[in-house]
């Protein structure tokens, strides 16, 4: 188990700058405008030759109720908790306040390792504030400068004897691991197809990432699949802003899941904060092999839900789309009738793609996302044989021979699977140009059907056969004799 450190302070005293430094990736959203951070962000932090696991809290307001703040403080106080160590920043240009005073007692009685570092002490602005931290009894003041990288060092003295520590501790009480055992591969007869599920590892578990519009209940959602208020929800709409990052085993598997800002129309979204954190999202789908669209069922295919899950097809991620409150639904037979009704008509693109109702609040319908996700996961990993593909192809044509406009057929000659994630196919075609949509329609859906490759996005690209005449595009050589007329030496004297 990796060393587990907790920036925790007020808010904009730099926390979130700190811990992008400390990762070497701006994976923490940063902006003058306090209270930023919300949620409880993980990461493999490096400080020299030190290596630990790294919190970034949300700012620690004095708020005790069931407001947005309050339950904000209560995320932060099991951060402390969980935590080997925090690292309590204060702000040395602004000095010392009394909130500063009343945490730094919380710390006091919850944390056995507290250190405290003054941020933003770069130049003669900060001295006053890193004599007045002395006051608050926590002991040695680290000078630190988030934004320069200054202190760095220092803070790595303080770290090294509590890592080498906690590390001696885990080895002692650490169970056995990674036992040998022999396991003969499962395999198809051609040996062209690996399980997908045999490429799911703790090293490289499965990216999920959970999208939709605000309020759509992500977060109360992937609290349900960990068992625990991991994440900050409530009534609000727009609470989360990062795209949190979470490692987990769900049922057996080994998952990375992305909780994601909620994506309003682009017209609507006008703060700078809010835009940074939909291009969070945008780049949690880019990085996610399984993507979970999760809609309202009181509001389901909205406009805006339509754009987010074609992104993700346009992407080439495998899709799931799954919608929420369905504890709420009275007419649940007919809800769900029309909701596939709808999802084949606005989402034709995705046809096939899982359609799940769950609850987020009640945890209904979790066991059947888990499925549909591994199963996604599967079709999108799909690969087909070349000689499947073309025997495939042969069937097709002669059922439905491809038009001829202006009277020239179009041959197509051979086919094959030139990747997968998602699957992409290479058909070699006379007049690839010609061919119309309608009948790259009909070949991707006869894919999808025999094939069974449902709702995964398939790319279909048809090529010219290359021209077999090796002197079709060769430059023409001048004849000797008219080399000679024209008065030129012949090629070669």
């Amino acid at each position: 188990m990796s060393f587990t450190l907790a920036i925790v302070g007020r808010p904009n005293v730099g926390k979130s700058t700190l811990f992008n430094r400390l990762v070497g990736k701006r994976l923490a959203l940063v902006d003058d405008q306090p209270g930023v951070t919300r949620d409880l962000r993980e990461g493999q932090a490096r400080l020299g030759d030190l290596r630990f696991t790294i919190i970034d809290t949300a700012g620690l307001e004095e708020a005790t109720d069931d407001s947005l703040q309050g339950r904000m403080r209560r995320l932060t106080e099991r951060a402390v908790d969980m935590a080997d160590a925090c690292l309590f920043m204060v702000d040395a240009r602004t000095g010392i306040t009394p909130t500063d005073e009343v945490f730094a007692d919380i710390l006091r009685r919850r944390s056995a390792h507290v250190i405290l570092a003054a941020n933003k002490a770069e130049g003669r602005a900060g001295e006053a504030g890193m004599m007045e931290a002395y006051g608050l009894g926590l002991g040695d003041v680290i000078g630190l400068s988030a934004e320069h990288g200054e202190g760095m060092g220092e803070l790595a003295v303080v770290l090294s004897p509590l890592i080498e520590a906690a590390e001696a501790q885990a080895a002692e009480t650490a169970p056995v691991t990674d036992v040998d055992v022999d396991e003969e591969f499962d395999g198809e007869e051609d040996g062209d197809t690996v399980s997908a599920a045999a490429l799911i590892t703790p090293d490289k578990p499965l990216q999920v990432a959970v999208v939709g519009r605000p309020n759509a209940g992500k977060s109360t959602l992937i609290n349900k699949i960990l068992g625990e208020d991991r994440l900050l929800t409530g009534p609000e709409a727009g609470i989360t802003r990062d795209a949190i990052s979470l490692q987990i085993d769900w049922a057996g598997t080994p998952v990375k899941i992305f909780d994601t800002a909620g994506m309003r129309k682009k017209a609507r979204v006008q703060e700078k904060l809010e835009k940074l954190s939909v291009s969070d999202g945008l780049r949690a789908v880019k990085f996610a092999e399984v993507v979970v669209v999760l809609l309202d069922a009181a509001i389901p295919f909205e406009q805006q839900d339509l754009r987010i899950a074609d992104l993700a097809e346009r992407e080439g991620r495998a899709v799931v789309v799954a919608v929420n409150k369905w504890d709420l639904e009275d007419e649940k037979q007919a809800k769900l009738a029309g909701l596939k009704e709808a999802f084949e008509r606005l989402l034709p693109q995705l046809r096939g793609a899982p359609l799940i109702t769950v609850s987020a609040k009640t945890g209904r319908g979790l066991d059947r996302l888990h499925a549909a996700i591994l199963r996604a996961h599967d079709v999108w990993n799909r690969r087909v044989t070349t000689a499947k593909l073309n025997q495939w192809l042969t069937g097709m044509l002669e059922a439905h021979p491809p038009p001829a406009p202006g009277g020239r057929r179009i041959k197509l000659r051979y086919m094959t699977q030139a990747k997968t994630r998602p699957p992409g196919f290479v058909a070699m075609c006379s007049h690839p140009d010609k061919l119309s949509d309608a009948y790259k329609r009909y070949l991707v859906n006869g894919l999808r059907e025999d094939f069974d490759m449902p709702g995964t996005p398939i790319r279909f690209t048809f090529r010219s056969q290359a021209d077999k005449n090796p002197y079709k595009n060769r430059k023409k050589s001048t004849p000797s004799r008219l080399r000679k007329h024209l008065g030129k030496k012949p090629h070669g004297s």
